[in-house]
């Protein structure tokens, strides 16, 4: 069964799209003022792109208050920075499944958020089809946040301030879902992680030497992995079975979604930037660290029948083929996509 807040997207979508030519909703200052407004030079065109939404400051500042502020959640504890710290890549690092209000436990591990801009679906199953919408997910999911959409703007409408700030960007009148859902999207599109390393070596800029180990492990990353952590996004957006169980009696992934059976326990490839610091890993948290992620590939990927075909070798056997110098070369590699300048960006931080 699908998820009860999956039904009014499409709603509140094309209200989205249509109101995008809003008259005050374009409000530009310089693009280079508001992070993640230029498209790095390494990255593919982005889903999303400045213009659907021009980077605003005031805007951007708003979006960034409504994303930490914990009125947005039912009983006024959890805010969407609660689950994404920026220190973590964003994301709920040291938790397999991240609390929600009233402490109620939730289904899945916290994805971490980066790049949304170049995301055309979202979520581990896909549920999300357009970053604008991301937020009413969380929102309302009794196990995270817990509210509705109608008590939020209500909430807002009340407040003591952003009434007038929204009235700012908006002009005069109420505040409504579009402008919340497009605010807020100001500021999720601008976390880009692209400055790593990694992105200094490819864009042969200052600070980009690779070790020999690290060198050595692009190398078999680029022949062993990137057919999934495709381009310097790390993903190429796709859902697959990575054979972490043969049955899927509690989470069947994409099928939730679509309902069909060839989907049964394919999940969002995810994107390996600031890898390092987002344990625990897979959809649910199971493995701890990296190196428990590389013994899953190298002897732990359980056959199904969905599971996706790359990890089905030519010898009949599963998962992929790494001896222990690959392995250590790997490892050193993915640390150099540690993005230290995303991670202590002051002005993603929480507002003072």
């Amino acid at each position: 069964m699908k998820r009860a807040w999956t039904a009014p997207l499409a709603a509140v979508l094309a209200g989205l799209l249509m109101a995008g030519c809003h008259p005050d909703a374009d409000v530009l200052t310089s693009p280079e003022a508001v992070p993640g407004s230029v498209v790095p030079a390494n990255f593919p065109p982005p889903a999303y792109g400045p213009e659907q939404n021009p980077p605003d400051r005031a805007s951007f500042e708003l979006g960034r208050s409504l994303f930490y502020d914990p009125l947005l959640s039912r009983d006024s504890t959890v805010s969407c920075g609660t689950c994404h710290r920026q220190a973590d890549a964003f994301a709920d690092a040291g938790r397999r499944l991240s609390v929600g209000v009233q402490g109620r436990l939730g289904a899945r591990n916290a994805p971490p958020l980066q790049n949304l801009r170049w995301r055309r679906t979202l979520m581990w199953d896909g549920a999300v089809s357009h970053i604008e919408v991301l937020p009413l997910a969380p929102l309302s999911n009794a196990q995270e946040m817990g509210e509705t959409l109608p008590h939020v703007l209500a909430k807002l409408n009340r407040h003591p301030s952003y009434p007038a700030r929204f009235a700012r960007l908006y002009g005069p009148g109420p505040i409504t879902s579009y402008q919340l859902l497009r605010t807020l999207a100001q500021f999720t599109a601008a976390l880009t992680s692209a400055d790593s390393r990694y992105d200094h070596y490819v864009r042969h800029e200052a600070g980009g030497t690779l070790s020999s180990a690290e060198l050595r492990g692009l190398t078999t990353f680029r022949a062993q992995c990137a057919s999934c952590h495709a381009t310097d996004l790390f993903t190429d957006e796709t859902y697959r079975n990575n054979g972490l169980d043969g049955r899927f009696p509690q989470d069947s992934g994409r099928a939730h979604i679509t309902g069909r059976a060839a989907e049964r326990g394919l999940f969002k490839v995810p994107s390996l930037r600031n890898v390092a610091l987002t344990a625990p890993y897979m959809h649910d948290g199971r493995l701890q660290t990296l190196a428990e992620v590389l013994d899953h590939y190298d002897h732990g990927v359980v056959a199904s029948a969905t599971l996706d075909p790359l990890l089905r070798r030519p010898d009949g056997h599963l998962g992929l083929a790494l001896d222990a110098r690959q392995r250590t070369d790997l490892l050193a590699f993915l640390q150099t996509l540690t993005d230290d300048s995303f991670l202590h960006n002051p002005q993603l931080a929480p507002p003072r």
